[in-house]
């Protein structure tokens, strides 16, 4: 079978974007998937918190997507994660300008996955929090979108308009892309106003709210100093349990999906 293509994006920042990533990687890595995790972020931050450091790497997703490199040559082992990673760096911030005057700028991403994809079982792309260069050519890579967000009310307004770029993308771009689901993160159930734009949100949205909840945790937030995904540095913790959870969900969705 293929590999299933994720985007996880959010146009607001400060989301969780990058931890639900590196964790999802190494929960689907813990149950058996074959995993690759593409940092689209000139930040580097899946790449860092997946233990790979970003300052070393050889070849980057920036020459994939100038096509100087296959993903095959540019991809790089998280040890400790279990998946790999196709890193990036600051070098990548100036591949926005540089992909303007190409052919084909969009599908950059997408044929070069394609070669590499039977390889996996799951590809997930952390998306920059702002809808740029870089994020189309993920959503054009696409089969889907996980969306991290929190239980807030201004949560709700960035979703809007994330849909909207979805539904553009899907209609003009690429015709496999759609919402996958939402995933309520840093969740507390002793906030009223977060349990009641939990609610507003199943009501709105049904199942493509996923039934795993992440809740707030300190040592999901702790674990990327040390170079670790949250589920591998403290694998007991509520955090990192809620996200090998998540990941067995996402297994029996797509399989379900596939059957």
């Amino acid at each position: 079978m293929a590999s299933r293509i994720f985007c996880i994006a959010n146009q607001k920042g400060g989301v969780g974007k990058t931890t639900s990533c590196v964790n999802l990687a190494a929960g689907l890595a813990q149950v058996g998937q074959r995993v690759l995790l593409v940092d689209l972020d000139p930040q580097g931050n899946a790449t860092m918190g997946s233990g790979v450091d970003k300052r070393t790497l050889e070849a980057t997703v920036y020459d994939v997507l100038l096509e100087t490199s296959t993903v095959a040559e540019a991809r790089v082992r998280a040890e400790k994660g279990g998946y790999d990673v196709l890193g990036a760096n600051r070098e990548l911030a100036g591949a926005e300008v540089e992909l303007v005057g190409l052919e084909h700028r969009n599908e950059r991403l997408r044929r070069a996955l394609k070669v590499a994809e039977a390889e996996y079982d799951f590809v997930l792309i952390d998306c920059p929090p702002s809808l740029s260069m870089l994020t189309l050519n993920g959503l054009c890579s696409a089969h889907g979108v996980i969306v991290p967000m929190q239980c807030e009310y201004f949560a709700l307004e960035g979703l809007t308009d994330l849909v909207n770029t979805i539904k553009q993308v899907h209609a003009n771009l690429n015709r496999d892309l759609q919402l996958i689901g939402l995933l309520r993160v840093m969740f507390d159930p002793r906030i009223t106003l977060q349990t009641q734009v939990s609610d507003q949100l199943k009501a709105h949205f049904g199942d493509k709210v996923f039934n795993t909840v992440i809740p707030r945790n300190v040592r999901l937030a702790e674990a990327p100093s040390y170079g670790l995904p949250g589920v591998v540095f403290d694998p007991a913790s509520k955090g990192a349990q809620a996200f090998v959870e998540f990941a067995k969900e996402m297994v029996q969705r797509e399989g379900q999906r596939a059957a």
